[in-house]
């Protein structure tokens, strides 16, 4: 995966970013799972099971995936304000049902925010 501009300026030419090691050090293009060989990115499989999986293991989330990933990406999307438009974009979904229905979850801060303003509106008194 290509890393963003910001992280290749600011990470060091020994492969850290924020104390976290990754397998390469920077190449010309920037990839961070690098194949130090041939400078070209591994298969994404190759990068789940000898990276992620480990990694979240270890941290306690369990077996992960690339899935995963859509799911949290779109829901931070949303929680951020995205347009609805531009997540089904990014995710390159062909129906804004599968973006909205399946994809996008909303995160409890989110839930809370949505409920303190129906409980303002019910019990403005006992709130205020």
């Amino acid at each position: 995966m290509p890393i963003l501009d910001y992280l290749v300026q600011n990470g060091s030419s020994t492969g850290q970013f924020s104390g976290m090691k990754y397998v390469s050090p920077l190449n010309g293009e920037g990839w961070v799972f690098a194949n130090p060989d041939t400078g070209r990115p591994f298969w994404p499989n190759k990068i789940q099971e000898n990276w992620l999986v480990p990694v979240a293991e270890e941290a306690g989330l369990g077996r992960i995936g690339w899935h995963t990933f859509r799911h949290s990406h779109s829901s931070l999307l949303h929680a951020l304000g995205v347009d609805l438009k531009v997540q089904q974009e990014l995710l390159r979904h062909a129906d804004i049902r599968t973006t909205m229905n399946i994809y996008t979850h909303a995160v409890p801060a989110a839930l809370r925010k949505a409920n303190s303003k129906v409980v303002r509106l019910v019990l403005p008194a006992q709130v205020a």
